[in-house]
């Protein structure tokens, strides 16, 4: 077997590597950081780690993990786009399906697994190996770019992630630092601030891009576990903060519509299906666990605890706040020093999950890249990819610093391809040819047909509102501080 063969496919090749010669050091380097990339232990090879594979309750917590983020935060906007039944309802319904599409990918892997005798199989993998079984001999003949269409979404919606954060650490920030001197320890009741302005959030998000550069340098996976841990600290705090917050004074509900305009409800899409995107990490995790076939169990136990949480949140939200809900429900929590700390412990969190949701774009742009330059070369062009990519997602911030368009937009044009389009179709032209069920197939068509109704409205909805936001100058997210 060829040196290029394995460096195009190290996950797939690695039995047979084996079996030949030992791998080039390239291939066992790229080995290590695909099975370190959850929780930065080191792997000598795929065989290894199953056999150190982590528990069930582990494989839990980082499933929960790799849903509950920013986006969380964001549910309750969504929810007054969609209306205070509907919404609920919606999410519901968005949390089942992503599940069931979820499920799908695993069964799609793991019959892969078995047919070409490979241990794992990635989200790219597995739609390429779909495509070569499929009884078209176009597809088959153009399967690889099943494989590249996944990893061009991956980086668009990682980056999109990244470029989120941006704009929510901007706003953040400029809330605390033109409200830190009023204020108070006094949380128990409501007062209309004065804030003192101070620089544009767009000057606020140029201020974080030497910080994030240096992060981004951070290519040890050990060191990011650090970073990761501290990120869920922040988080769950916070969370726990905001949670008792809102589920006080909650007002009469019934002065909230049950369903919002159609206008809007694609927004609500957009936002709400980013906050399911895990779905890049669930072949990893079901690669590393001990007792793999415990893993469709874990993975319907942990999308209901997120599911249920996203409920939570975001009917809470809109209940306490109505339409005064702001892009962040950090945005609306009282000018007291207990809420303004839960805004800077999700700066921390934020800070600290960037590098994190930066490494996926890296590790499959960088590896392709320094490949056509000669090893001395390697680390700058490295470096200077990087830096690069850490400036396109501050660019990408300031051109949009509506956080609930950017959420919205990246929700719409790359969420909903990796998590209700494409799992679906793959598992047609997976198992097409062995007879499926004739409601299979249109269960299958009609998710799809909901995810591309979604990318198209969505995004369709996000621009537009862009585009009215660029020539009315005005942004949701500026920070004026009402209650």
């Amino acid at each position: 077997m060829s040196v290029e063969k394995s460096t195009k496919d190290p996950q797939g090749t690695v039995t047979l590597q084996l079996e030949l010669k030992s791998p080039p050091e390239s291939v066992k380097e790229l080995q290590k950081k695909d099975s370190n990339f959850l929780d930065g232990s080191p792997s000598e090879s795929p065989g290894l780690e199953k056999a150190k594979g982590i528990t069930g309750f582990q494989a839990l917590i980082h499933l929960v993990k790799s849903n509950v983020g920013t986006g969380i935060l964001g549910l309750p906007l969504a929810v007054r786009n969609a209306g205070i039944l509907l919404g609920p309802l919606s999410l519901l319904v968005m949390g089942i399906v992503a599940t069931h599409c979820m499920h799908i990918l695993v069964q799609c892997a793991q019959r892969f697994c078995r047919r070409f005798n490979k241990p794992f199989m990635d989200y790219g993998d597995t739609v390429m190996h779909g495509l070569e079984a499929s009884p078209s001999t176009w597809l088959q003949n153009h399967a690889h770019w099943g494989r590249h269409l996944v990893s061009f979404f991956l980086i668009v919606t990682q980056l999109g992630f990244c470029s989120v954060y941006i704009v929510f650490l901007a706003d953040n920030l400029k809330q605390v630092v033109e409200a830190i001197n009023a204020t108070t320890n006094k949380c128990h009741y409501n007062e209309t601030m004065i804030l003192t302005p101070t620089m544009d959030s767009r000057l606020y998000m140029l201020t974080f891009l030497p910080g994030l550069v240096l992060l981004v340098f951070v290519r040890s996976l050990r060191i990011l576990t650090i970073f990761s841990t501290l990120a869920n600290l922040s988080m769950l705090v916070s969370l726990v903060i905001i949670t008792q917050y809102i589920a006080q004074e909650i007002p009469d509900p019934r002065q909230l519509p049950l369903i919002a305009s159609w206008k809007t409800y694609p927004l609500f899409f957009g936002t709400a299906i980013i906050s399911f995107e895990s779905i890049g990490m669930v072949l990893p995790l079901e690669n590393k666990m001990k007792n793999a076939r415990r893993f469709p169990a874990i993975l319907s136990l942990g999308m209901s605890i997120v599911t249920i949480m996203y409920i939570g949140m975001g009917a809470l939200g809109y209940l306490r706040f109505g339409d005064n809900i702001r892009a962040s429900i950090t945005l609306n929590l009282p000018n007291c020093w207990l809420y303004q700390s839960v805004k800077i412990l999700y700066i921390v969190c934020i800070l600290c999950t960037y590098p994190l949701q930066f490494y996926v774009p890296a590790e499959i742009v960088i590896p392709w890249a320094v490949s056509r330059v000669s090893k001395r070369w390697e680390l700058p062009l490295d470096l200077s990819i990087r830096v690069a990519m850490v400036c396109l997602t501050c660019v990408l911030a300031i051109l949009v610093p509506r956080l609930d368009l950017v959420l919205a937009l990246v929700g719409s044009v790359s969420s909903s391809v990796l998590a209700l389009i494409i799992p679906p179709l793959l598992e047609i032209i997976t198992f097409y040819s062995e007879g499926m069920n004739p409601l299979t197939i249109t269960k299958d068509v009609l998710i799809s047909v909901l995810g591309f109704v979604g990318f198209v409205a969505g995004t369709y909805k996000a621009l537009d509102d862009l585009i009215e936001t660029e020539d009315s100058h005005t942004f949701s997210n500026s920070t004026v501080f009402t209650q």
